[in-house]
């Protein structure tokens, strides 16, 4: 208790001498220095001064030309008839002070009384103006007005004093933050749903710190770098928080944009100061979130000039990696979605050992990821996870955890006591499709447009074999759509060019109806037109899927050069076969919708009625989709062979850890 009450204690700093010397100063500016004498004075008129004087009280009077006043000092013996207080209070020497308006008419009066034996005293004169003590500030003012900038700018640069932080002289210091104990993080690989394969890479790291002899003792070293590649909201981040849990080891963790700053030569000085120390606390380890904000390809872009910071940092970087010196037990884990942008001098082997790929979840991971944030949430029981997981193909890890905090906002909004289904559906339309807006005005022909536009969609996935199954039709705006179709993508890790046409009839659905059942086309098709084209050149251009141009790929990774690498010639055969290709698509969509125009008339008219449908209602309407048997089909074998996958799995550890007979 005394140690705290200590600590509360202020700390002595210079500031408080400057205050207190600069409160002095006012002061006795504002006593016109007579509190260093300790006499006290009093403003009088000059009736009553000639009254004071007449009376015999006046031992001596002093007269400033300049400032047209005087000061008359009165007897020790009269000083309580003056002041009405005795001498303890007033000091030795009070005075009166009073204005007049004439030196001669002053020195009449007082040659007057000395001749009655009134005024005994001298008369004295002073030639100032101004106080003193003013007039010295005024001097002296300017030059310690810049004394004091300048011993404020140099505290400040030092950062406060010894040890202090973010001071110029600091610049170059290392903004890491280290955790010394990896608990502090409270996140562990529990916190960490899916992503089985990379965990399980850096699980060795952490392994390795934990018990290095194991390794070592087989000859084997520890990879000194990893890379954490993958799209963004993956789980990268967590991934290194949770290797800071484990480990138990300390833990620097900072931003590759940390390392850039305007003055030159900083960046090198803070990379060689972070890993200083990092040595003094090996093992340990080091992470750099978004390197490729200093782990940029270098001489790439030579025309632009005013580089050389960031290419010094780089070196200074791929140096403290791996150069002379020595960084044993120093692990780096670096994170980037942009793994194409680094150069390959920080990826070789020695430096960055290790490229971890963290891809967006799968299906199963998906539904691991949900558990772990639905934990917190209070489900309502019809809540699904495996539909939930189906619900969001291609979601990253953040994305999901965004749709869990969603539902409940919308459950919350609506004054229910549990997250139900429904409200998890609406935050991924939500989040897909944007907010719902009801209020936009639309004309009856506007809105019939789109609801043959999405009938349409809705005709042509139905009827196609490799189209996603369709989940609900909507003609209720959501950001800048008018009108939208939600399926249930299947997981594919390949994809045919039939599959590829047949998406790209469906999209084409849209536009097909209009021109079908209304006469005339317009700007609603304008982003499945997009969607197509650029599906269409990626098939001919990449995928070889071409009859003029089969088997090649014109895909160029290198960014800065700027020359197509084909000719005009194959340029023109490619937009040649990119238009064939969806005229072909659209002739074969128009077809269909022709052949089931009486079904798409009804779902129309359905939309305009309930503005969303259901696969249920299209089934009504339809019939069972052609393909869904199939569909089904393979979804049970799908599921079986993963079953027998797993229990085989089961019976081979099972196995393993059963005691053999000798």
């Amino acid at each position: 208790m005394e140690q705290n009450k200590n600590n509360k204690m202020p700390k002595f700093s210079m500031n408080w001498i400057y205050v207190l010397v600069i409160v002095g100063l006012v002061s006795v500016y504002l006593m016109g220095g007579d509190a260093v004498s300790g006499s006290t004075n009093k403003q009088v008129s000059y009736t009553e001064f000639k009254a004071l004087v007449d009376k015999g009280y006046a031992s001596r009077v002093i007269i400033n030309k300049d400032e047209s006043t005087l000061q008359m000092y009165v007897k020790p013996e009269h000083i309580r008839d003056v002041f009405h207080a005795g001498t303890q209070q007033t000091g030795k020497n009070p005075y009166v002070k009073v204005e007049f308006g004439s030196v001669d008419q002053v020195e009449k009066f007082l040659d007057t009384e000395r001749s009655a034996g009134k005024f005994k005293g001298d008369l004295t004169y002073e030639n100032r103006k101004g106080n003193d003590l003013l007039n010295i500030l005024i001097n002296v003012g300017p030059i310690l007005f810049i004394v004091f900038l300048w011993v404020f700018f140099m505290r400040r640069m030092g950062g406060g004093g010894a040890g202090g932080a973010g001071g110029v002289f600091n610049v170059g210091k290392s903004k890491a933050k280290m955790y010394e104990k990896g608990g502090e993080m409270n996140i562990t690989f529990k916190d960490v749903a899916g992503q089985a394969g990379a965990k399980q890479e850096v699980q060795e790291i952490v392994e390795f710190l934990k018990n290095p002899k194991k390794y070592t003792d087989l000859g084997g070293k520890i990879p000194k770098g990893a890379l954490l590649v993958g799209p963004p909201g993956t789980g990268k981040t967590l991934l290194a928080k949770a290797v800071a849990g484990e480990a138990g080891v300390p833990f620097f963790s900072m931003s590759g944009s940390d390392f850039v700053e305007m003055f030159v030569g900083v960046g090198a000085s803070r990379v060689r100061d972070l890993f200083r120390q990092a040595k003094e606390k090996s093992p340990c380890i080091i992470f750099i979130d978004e390197i490729d904000a200093v782990g940029r390809a270098r001489s790439k872009n030579p025309a632009m000039g005013g580089n050389d910071e960031r290419e010094n940092t780089l070196n200074a970087l791929l140096t403290e990696m791996d150069g002379f010196g020595t960084n044993s037990g120093v692990i780096i884990l670096a994170a980037t979605n942009r793994a194409d942008m680094l150069d390959s001098a920080l990826l070789r082997a020695g430096r960055f050992d290790r490229q971890i790929n963290v891809d967006l979840p799968d299906l199963n991971e998906r539904k691991e990821i949900f558990q772990v944030h639905l934990k917190p949430v209070k489900t309502d029981p019809s809540v699904d996870i495996d539909m939930l997981a189906r619900q969001t193909p291609g979601f990253s890890g953040a994305d999901i955890a965004n749709v869990c905090n969603e539902a409940a906002l919308i459950a919350a909004r609506h004054n229910k006591a549990t997250v139900e289904k429904q409200d998890f559906l609406d935050a991924v339309d939500r989040i897909i499709g944007g907010l719902e807006k009801k209020t936009k005005v639309m004309t009856a022909n506007e809105k019939r447009t789109i609801a043959l536009h999405e009938a349409g969609h809705a005709t042509i996935s139905w009827f196609l074999e490799h189209a996603n199954p369709l989940v609900k039709v909507s003609i209720v705006p959501r950001g800048r759509a008018l009108g939208a179709a939600w399926y249930m993508p299947e997981e594919r890790q390949i994809t045919t060019k039939e599959e590829m046409l047949d998406e790209m009839c469906a999209t084409l659905g849209g536009r097909a109806a209009e021109e079908l059942f209304t006469g005339h086309i317009s700007t609603g098709a304008m982003n499945d037109l997009e969607r197509v084209t650029k599906s269409a050149y990626g098939m001919i251009a990449y995928a070889g899927m071409s009859d003029m141009l089969p088997n090649i790929c014109y895909y160029n990774n290198n960014e800065y050069n700027f020359q197509r690498p084909y000719s005009e010639t194959t340029a023109k055969i490619m937009d040649d076969e990119v238009l064939k290709m969806i005229n072909e698509q659209y002739q074969r969509a128009k077809a269909l919708l022709t052949e089931h125009q009486e079904g798409h008339n009804q779902l129309a008219e359905l939309l305009i009625e309930k503005e969303v449908i259901f696969a249920e209602d299209v089934e009504k309407i339809f019939g069972k989709r052609p393909w869904q048997s199939r569909s089904a089909e393979i979804m049970e074998e799908k599921q079986k062979t993963e079953a027998e996958n797993a229990e085989g799995a089961e019976k081979v550890e099972q196995q393993g850890t059963e005691p053999k007979d000798e």
